[in-house]
């Protein structure tokens, strides 16, 4: 739905080059409106020259795109690259530009309100993620201080100082750009201050020595993943180096911790590291996926003093005594997103895992429990523990050993949550050949009848139409549920992945011939 006032915001930036030579006649608290008329229409001009004119003291995408009383639409997902580049360009320009600074007004500007999702609604098809974001804000950083040197710009025009809230993503292939765009920071009017920081495909020397150009004192969310070689000793080194008091999330790579080595030493640094997390008063959310933490999920999450809203503990083969420690932790009460995927929940631990359900349940907005050995027998008992589950938005069980039967008997439930947005399903296990084991290896996983499990698919959201519940998405993301940061890097990381496998085949013909 659209006002009268933003139709005639489309109207007039349609035409850009009428538009464009009439932003010095536009009323200040007009700039808003036409920005997201602009990015509505992929308007690319006119967005780089509001941005270069803005006249108000900050400048927020996730506000000036998100849902308004004149155009509801939210635009926060669409990072068009021909929208974002613009807009990039535009502030870039804006320092350059303006007739005088004393007339500049702009202090911050936020760029953190943008998603990066799968499907993208804008008509250029181009997106630009949050690696490139990162890559082209560090680029222009240090371009606009080579332009300030030589040219012929206002005296003032230095003295200027913007900060740009920011979420970095920083790979191997970016991390010289974004270091020296962050080190010449303090003489750049545009200010890079990262709220969130990714590290992926980063040896461990380079990490800590970015870590502590980023300001860690402000950050908010820290993700290391995938190709950081960030063990548990690291982990002690970086908490006792480097504080972190604003921050609210926390995600750490596949086996940071694995208990399965553990010495009386390795006992006392998890003690440590847990103290130094209670230190975090505003932890809500921990990602410890793929870490071994059988038996001692209770020293990592005891000390913390604030209840987690986030907890990902998938695959890492928790025991009786670890989902009795949550369950009865002060945690259960808040979590409001959970995923214990690859655990054996029907067999390990029923009964536990059903009480921290009804613990969290008046707060559960997403759960995942994929590969978690689900079968058409317990499917009554999951009905039960999820049916106060009111608030539920995001249901994924992907991998479980489910029949068509049952898929359509959870289905005809989860119309009743009123919330729901989103679900998950598993390939019926009727659709593939009999004898196939769970969980699928990669061999196996897409060698089931198509034409079977579309039926069901139909099936299964005609039980939602028929319920009119058209506001849910139901679908089976054959490979796991998308993620855009991997997506964007997939060459990078496809290429080191590829050069780790070569140099560990050199290891091992080397012991071979040494063997022989």
């Amino acid at each position: 739905m659209k006002s009268l006032r933003f139709i005639c915001a489309e109207a007039f930036v349609l035409n850009a080059e009428l538009a464009r030579s009439s932003l010095s006649s536009v009323a200040h608290n007009l700039f808003p409106l036409l920005f997201k008329a602009s990015y509505l229409l992929e308007q690319g001009e006119v967005i780089h020259d509001l941005v270069e004119n803005w006249p108000l003291v900050d400048f927020n995408m996730g506000k000036l795109l998100g849902s308004s009383v004149d155009c509801q639409e939210d635009l926060s997902h669409r990072t068009c690259s021909v929208c974002l580049e613009n807009c990039l360009l535009g502030l870039r320009d804006y320092v350059l530009n303006h007739p005088s600074p004393c007339v500049k007004s702009l202090r911050v500007v936020d760029l953190t309100g943008m998603k990066d999702v799968e499907v993208q609604l804008c008509k250029c098809k181009r997106t630009m993620g949050r690696w490139a974001r990162t890559q082209l804000l560090s680029q222009l950083c240090l371009e606009l201080l080579v332009d300030l040197q030589g040219t012929q710009c206002n005296p003032g025009t230095s003295e200027l100082s913007i900060d740009v809230l920011i979420d970095l993503f920083v790979t191997e292939r970016s991390y010289e750009l974004v270091v020296q765009a962050l080190l010449k920071k303090c003489y750049c009017p545009l200010k890079i201050c990262c709220v969130a920081f990714r590290a992926d495909n980063l040896a461990l020397q380079k990490f800590f020595y970015i870590i502590k150009l980023l300001e860690p004192s402000v950050l908010r969310r820290l993700e290391v993943v995938h190709n950081v070689r960030l063990e548990m000793e690291h982990l002690e080194i970086l908490f006792n180096s480097v504080h972190f008091p604003l921050l609210m999330s926390l995600t750490l790579p596949a086996r940071t911790f694995n208990v399965r080595r553990f010495t009386a030493t390795d006992e006392l640094l998890l003690a440590g590291i847990g103290e130094k997390m209670g230190e975090m008063v505003r932890l809500t959310e921990l990602n410890v996926s793929f870490s071994v933490l059988t038996g001692r999920l209770q020293n990592l999450l005891s000390p913390l003093k604030t209840p987690l809203k986030m907890l990902d503990v998938s695959n890492c083969s928790l025991n009786h005594a670890d989902m009795a420690y949550l369950a009865n932790s002060f945690h259960a009460n808040h979590l409001e997103a959970l995923d214990l995927s690859g655990h054996n929940i029907p067999e390990l631990y029923p009964s536990v895992f059903f009480k921290l359900l009804s613990h969290c349940s008046s707060v559960l907005v997403s759960l995942t429990l994929e590969d978690c050995n689900i079968q058409d027998t317990h499917i009554n008992m999951l009905i039960l523990g999820l049916s106060h589950c009111q608030k539920l938005q995001e249901l994924k069980f992907l991998g479980n050993p489910l029949s068509s039967h049952a898929l359509k008997q959870l289905f005809t439930f989860l119309c009743e949550l009123p919330m729901l947005k989103n679900v998950e399903f598993p390939v019926p296990r009727d659709c593939y050949p009999v004898g196939v084991t769970y969980p699928t290896d990669d061999a196996s996983l897409c060698r089931f009848d198509h034409q079977k499990y579309e039926s069901v698919a139909k099936e299964l959201n005609l039980i939602l139409l028929q319920a009119n519940r058209e506001d849910v998405k139901a679908s089976t993301p054959f490979f796991g549920s998308y993620d855009a940061a991997v997506q964007e890097t997939n060459n990078e990381l496809g290429a080191c992945l590829i050069k780790s496998f070569k140099e560990t085949l050199e290891k091992f013909t080397t012991s071979l011939n040494k063997m022989t």
